[in-house]
């Protein structure tokens, strides 16, 4: 670490250590899910499709609005980098740092996955997840965070040099590409921040740096959404595994996922309408 010089202390610090925080974003006038309506419509599911993510690799699929879709763990600890995507315009697409704004660090069950300005609306909420007895650990780590970008073949060769090509963000955009009819340079700057599926991550005290450590996921775990709109995602099986020690790597141990599409019974959702777009005009002061 570089040498950075002294500043003094000034005499009213712990003055302005004591201010007390205030949330950003008060979320009591948040429009919410309708968890009970939602919580009813799943006790009747019928599977409709289901994509296996390969080891290292990743795959689009799509989820029409009002159906409901799992990432499953099927063979062992694996994470998963998830975008999601307006099916009819990939300019639309999951904002992570918004969600993180408006719900916290780590989502869960009740939370809701936003898009872009200027739509800024709910994409998908979720219904389940399996995992959300882990809460939070002493390390301070939670599951499912919507923090940490994505690792990509750039970076890598920033911190290591050299080119790996299997990192999340060149595995979904070669799985956008193939979906879409693009090529790989057209596709990738659609490729965004992702939810980091059952990956475990925190901030470390001291330093507060991002950090990761094996995840809790076992065959058979998985988190669930209901699509509020027409959905194209891409799922990628992260090259670290369960993220216990490294990433953008062929030595950790790596599982398939899989992606299962539901479909509730059309009355279960009786008065659920689809998110309209958000009604800001657009005039930004003019």
């Amino acid at each position: 670490m570089q040498n950075i010089p002294a500043v003094p202390v000034p005499a009213d610090a712990d003055e302005r250590r004591r201010k007390p925080p205030v949330v950003v974003y008060p979320v009591e006038t948040l429009p919410p899910a309708d968890l009970g309506l939602l919580a009813r419509a799943r006790q009747n599911l019928t599977k409709v499709g289901e994509v296996i993510v390969p080891p290292r690799d990743a795959r689009a699929f799509r989820v029409p609005r009002g159906h409901f879709f799992r990432i499953v763990s099927i063979e062992g600890a694996q994470v998963g980098d998830l975008n999601l995507w307006n099916a009819g315009d990939l300019s639309e697409r999951f904002f992570s740092g918004k969600t993180r704004a408006l719900h916290a660090t780590h989502v869960g069950t009740g939370d809701r996955l936003w898009s872009t300005l200027p739509c800024l609306r709910p994409m998908a909420t979720i219904t389940h997840d399996t995992l959300s007895w882990y809460g939070w650990d002493e390390d301070g780590a939670g599951v499912h965070d919507v923090i940490g970008t994505r690792c990509d073949p750039y970076t890598n060769r920033l911190l290591k040099g050299g080119d790996y090509h299997h990192c999340c963000h060149s595995n979904l955009t070669r799985a956008l590409a193939a979906e879409k009819g693009m090529s790989v340079r057209e596709a990738e700057p659609h490729v965004h921040d992702v939810l980091n599926v059952f990956m475990c991550t925190g901030f470390t005290r001291d330093t507060h740096r991002y950090f990761m450590k094996a995840s809790p996921v076992r065959p058979g775990d998985f988190i669930e959404f209901f699509a509020e709109i027409d959905l194209l995602g891409a799922l990628s099986a992260c090259p670290g595994g369960d993220c216990s020690a490294t990433h953008s790597s062929d030595v950790a141990a790596c599982y398939p996922l899989k992606v299962e599409i539901l479909r509730p019974d059309a009355e279960s959702l009786a008065g659920w309408n689809p998110p309209e777009v958000n009604p800001y005009p657009r005039t930004h002061g003019f």
